[in-house]
């Protein structure tokens, strides 16, 4: 048996239902390729601080919209 255990999860991310074994919403953010400080989260309906989503953990049926800030001018 293996000694790492992941847990994955189905949570819906802009409408869409995705599989992660991420463990707080900052981890899931970083598994999309975005950077932590540039992007805002709604989580099951209210926003959650940028501070925060290190220690916020998801859980299997969380709702996300995440919206990531593109540089630019």
């Amino acid at each position: 048996m293996s000694a790492s255990i992941s847990i994955s999860k189905t949570i819906t991310v802009n409408g869409e239902p995705r599989r992660t074994a991420a463990a707080t919403i900052a981890d899931f953010v970083r598994e999309l390729g975005l950077k932590v400080p540039k992007v805002a989260v709604e989580h099951n309906g209210t926003i959650a601080p940028r501070s925060s989503l290190e220690q916020v953990p998801l859980g299997d049926g969380d709702v996300l919209e995440i919206v990531h800030f593109v540089g630019g001018g």
